[in-house]
């Protein structure tokens, strides 16, 4: 898997996505209120609206928070910070690509936080470009090999829109394009197959083979960015054995 699905999934392993809710709730807001401000209200003709919501009840949001951050992105309640949204890119530990999906009122201040939080943690800032070729926009559906057979799940995803089934030491990952995530998610949702993670993410087509040290260098480094208020997503195009995995998560 690419390395934000690996991160992402080792967060949910290790609980530390139900001990940062209230953060996450915050991060998702910011979404809702500038998908609705980009392309308006109406989810349906809105698919960055649509992915944010579905994000949202993923996390048990409630009804009246995303009408609220919804409104606030429309014009339609009073109280939207000026948003904007901005891509950095940099080097991690061992050369590891890494995008920083940032969202927020004041650049100056992040970009300051965003250089000090990669300095500290063996990486560096970059050039705009310098590895945003490397990555691709896809839509990732991960399955643990004991919840789902490579037939079944094979013929499923294909038939629905899925490009491709990578295999891992104990997952699978389901890649779609993003305008197929929405309609292969939903046939895995009504065959009543269990996943660990989908979303829509930025898949590296080149990983870093990491050793254990540098692995817990980069993961580290993951988890101060994404610590960040103004942070969305870090993707990163780190591999890292399962084995190494399991123990850093402990």
């Amino acid at each position: 898997m690419s390395g934000h699905s690996k991160w992402s999934t080792i967060k949910r392993k290790k609980g530390a996505i139900d001990a940062k809710r209230g953060k996450i709730f915050t991060k998702i807001i910011k979404e809702i209120t500038l998908a609705a401000r980009i392309g308006g209200g109406d989810q349906e003709g809105n698919s960055r609206l649509r992915q944010a919501i579905l994000a949202a009840k993923a996390e048990n949001m409630p009804k009246d928070n995303i009408e609220k951050a919804i409104k606030k992105g429309t014009g339609d309640l009073e109280g939207a910070a000026a948003f904007e949204e901005t891509v950095y890119e940099g080097y991690g530990p061992g050369g590891v690509a890494l995008l920083v999906d940032v969202v927020t009122d004041n650049k100056n201040r992040t970009v300051a936080e965003i250089r000090h939080i990669l300095t500290k943690h063996g990486g560096n800032l970059g050039e705009n470009g310098c590895v945003s070729w490397m990555f691709e926009k896809k839509g990732s559906i991960v399955f643990d090999k004991k919840d789902a057979g490579e037939d079944t799940l094979m013929e499923l995803v294909l038939e629905s829109g899925a490009e491709d089934i990578v295999e891992q030491e104990s997952e699978y990952e389901v890649i779609t394009d993003p305008v197929s995530f929405e309609s292969v998610k939903a046939a895995i949702d009504e065959a009543g197959l269990k996943y660990l993670l989908a979303e829509i993410s930025m898949v590296p087509q080149t990983t870093v083979k990491l050793d254990e040290q540098k692995a817990g260098q980069i993961l580290k480094l993951m988890e101060k960015l994404e610590d960040n208020d103004d942070v969305q997503n870090v993707y990163a195009n780190f591999d890292i054995p399962d084995e190494i995995m399991e123990r850093l998560s402990q």
